[in-house]
């Protein structure tokens, strides 16, 4: 888990501004539009009728501090942002914010600030580093969501049409199979440096301008109201990945343990699964499609984050 952050895959969250409006299937639990109702803010829909939350300069003084704090250890730090906002939405509130961030990432050099968008096709016009040919600074990697294969084929390849020093995936709450193999070995075929999640590898800028996708993150979804995700998803983006050398992050499970369900073991009002907890007698349970697989709601903490045996915590390492 992160030094100042609950979310696992970073150091930091930065949030320059609360507030968002959903634009696809995975935005329908948004856990950040419920925490924001917990504290009564009418931060969430659409812009000509909400808001956003902006904050003053005790808040985006913090981020400096972060950077002090990594240049005297010399360890880049890693920045998610933003985890109640979406940085690339069209909002009349959010020019000055954007332009503050900017000045923000380009102030912090020893931060890897982690921009995450389920709306890629904005980054170019709302952020100046794309104009003119420019990219963003070597400490911006740029990511999308993708909750399923409809979402991917739509903002996978906008997002690869622009320079980063890192571009990645969160495919979280993951929603459906999502076939990726395509993406992420495009700098087997080019006579480049070794990509830099090698151990020793040149640093990014020698690379930075290539086609092709360095991290992928996947979790299930939690909350009262989580959908379930069918193990084989989760394996066949890991398999895609290390097929391809490119670093996988399982976050979770989400709130489900997943089981197979033999025939043998139906009973009168109920049926057994298998899990990795043990043999779980149930009388309800959401069969999968995809094989006889059960999901059993038993909690995030229960569920945990183990795939195949083991944890998946890789990351794509830069140099400092």
């Amino acid at each position: 888990m992160g030094k100042d952050s609950k979310i696992e895959w970073t150091d930091h969250t930065f949030n320059p501004w609360w507030g968002c409006m959903k634009v696809s299937p995975g935005c329908a639990n948004c856990y950040a539009e419920t925490l924001a109702r917990r504290y009564a803010y009418n931060i969430w829909g659409p812009p000509a009728v909400t808001k956003r939350r902006t904050f003053g300069d005790r808040h985006w003084a913090e981020p400096l501090a972060w950077n002090r704090a990594a240049e005297r250890n010399g360890k880049r730090a890693r920045v998610f942002c933003a985890s109640m906002a979406d940085i690339a939405e069209d909002h009349p509130d959010l020019p000055p914010q954007r332009a503050r961030l900017a000045e923000l990432v380009e102030s912090t050099p020893w931060l890897n600030w982690l921009f995450l968008s389920k709306r890629p096709e904005n980054y170019a016009s709302m952020f100046h580093w794309f104009s003119s040919g420019n990219q963003p600074p070597d400490n911006v990697w740029l990511g999308t969501s993708v909750e399923n294969q409809e979402q991917a084929d739509k903002r996978i390849p906008i997002l690869l049409q622009l320079p980063a020093a890192i571009r990645f995936l969160s495919c979280e709450p993951l929603l459906g199979p999502i076939d990726l193999s395509a993406l992420l070995t495009g700098w087997r075929t080019e006579t480049k440096p070794t990509p830099a999640h090698i151990i020793g590898a040149p640093p990014a800028t020698d690379y930075a301008r290539l086609s092709f996708i360095r991290w992928v993150i996947v979790g299930g979804e939690s909350g009262p109201r989580a959908r379930p995700m069918h193990p084989d998803w989760v394996r066949q983006l890991r398999d895609q990945c290390f097929v391809s050398g490119v670093p996988f992050y399982f976050k979770q499970w989400g709130e489900f343990e997943y089981g197979l369900i033999r025939k043998d073991d139906h009973f009168v009002g109920g049926f057994h699964v298998k899990t990795k907890s043990g043999k779980i007698a149930i009388t309800s349970a959401l069969v999968l499609d995809g094989g006889p697989v059960a999901a059993v709601r038993v909690g995030k903490k229960r569920a945990g984050r183990r795939l195949g045996g083991r944890e998946w915590n890789e990351f794509p390492e830069l140099q400092p």
